[in-house]
């Protein structure tokens, strides 16, 4: 549960990262597809803090056997934030 919180605040950050980069983006082209982007960025910072919370507050209910696909979900997300994150810079 430790590990899929700590990678979901990773991803947090990247996409903190990312919206930053978009904002700046935005500034300076005026890109319609740009705020699509900085939504995108927002709601996968939703999903994460949710999850984030979630897997603290709910940690009881969750058995466990479910996770290391937690862990490898929140990885693979990671993984596409990252190179998400590498191909905007």
């Amino acid at each position: 549960m430790d590990v899929s919180a700590a990678i979901s605040v990773a991803n947090v950050a990247m996409l903190i990262g990312l919206l930053t980069l978009y904002i700046k983006i935005y500034k300076s082209s005026k890109a319609i597809f740009t705020i699509g982007l900085m939504f995108f960025a927002s709601m996968l910072v939703l999903h994460n803090v949710i999850a984030v919370y979630a897997y603290f507050a709910m940690a009881p209910l969750y058995h466990e056997a479910l996770l290391p696909y937690f862990v490898v979900i929140h990885g693979a997300e990671l993984a596409g934030i990252a190179a998400l994150l590498k191909i905007t810079i």
